[in-house]
């Protein structure tokens, strides 16, 4: 995915909340004032997931390296669903990402998350909730212990409804994906950060584009009837 260049005269990406440009702002709030909303860090031109895991970017990248994340701005804005799968693929794409990379302790609540946000979309898209996908058995595959710790933790515990999910389950998943790599001992940390973000936003592009997609051929169908 290519960056989109901000304009000119804009503020300056900045850790936190701020109350007008004046004092700076986070990726989301710089988001808003590119799409000519009303000045906030929740904006409604972003999904409520992509947004968060771009304000727990801005907000765990150093102070130089936030300054790299301005062009992917433009990049958010009018990413929307209402469908849970975004929320699911959001979660485990950034779960499995960080997965092999976070430290040893951090490992078996990402591997929960991993197998948590698997089986929702199993649920989701009628696969059977024993496979997984080819990305979760490769992220879990370099992690065994903890792999086992949570195949264990998650024997017969019922699987989250779909409120719970969104609302818990799969903000928890992201937080800990890039807070556990935000606290990895590596000199990358900034561009490893950056890259969660442009995977969330990757797959929110992905799904909202195959939505748009959707609805332009039953227009098509429609009016040919």
């Amino acid at each position: 995915m290519k960056d989109v260049r901000a304009p000119d005269a804009v503020p300056m990406l900045s850790r936190g909340k701020h109350r007008h440009p004046g004092k700076g702002a986070c990726f989301m709030e710089l988001a808003s004032f590119l799409a000519g909303g009303r000045w906030s860090d929740h904006p409604v031109c972003t999904h409520p997931l992509l947004a968060g895991v771009a304000r727990l970017v801005n907000d765990n990248t150093s102070d130089a390296g936030r300054q790299q994340l301005a062009g992917l701005v433009p990049s958010v804005i009018g990413l929307v669903s209402a469908d849970l799968r975004v929320d699911a693929r959001i979660a485990l794409r950034l779960a499995t990402a960080a997965l092999p990379v976070v430290a040893a302790e951090r490992q078996c609540a990402m591997a929960v998350s991993v197998l948590a946000c698997d089986h929702m979309l199993a649920v989701l898209d009628g696969r059977s909730p024993d496979t997984l996908e080819k990305r979760s058995q490769e992220a879990l595959a370099q992690a065994p212990r903890a792999t086992r710790w949570a195949g264990k933790f998650t024997r017969g515990v019922p699987a989250a409804s779909a409120a719970a999910f969104r609302r818990r389950v799969a903000p928890h998943a992201v937080r800990s994906a890039v807070e556990g790599v935000a606290a990895t001992c590596t000199p990358h940390r900034d561009r490893l950060l950056r890259a969660l973000l442009v995977d969330a936003i990757e797959e929110c592009a992905a799904w909202v584009g195959r939505e748009e997609g959707r609805r332009d051929a039953r227009s098509s169908g429609a009016g040919r009837s």
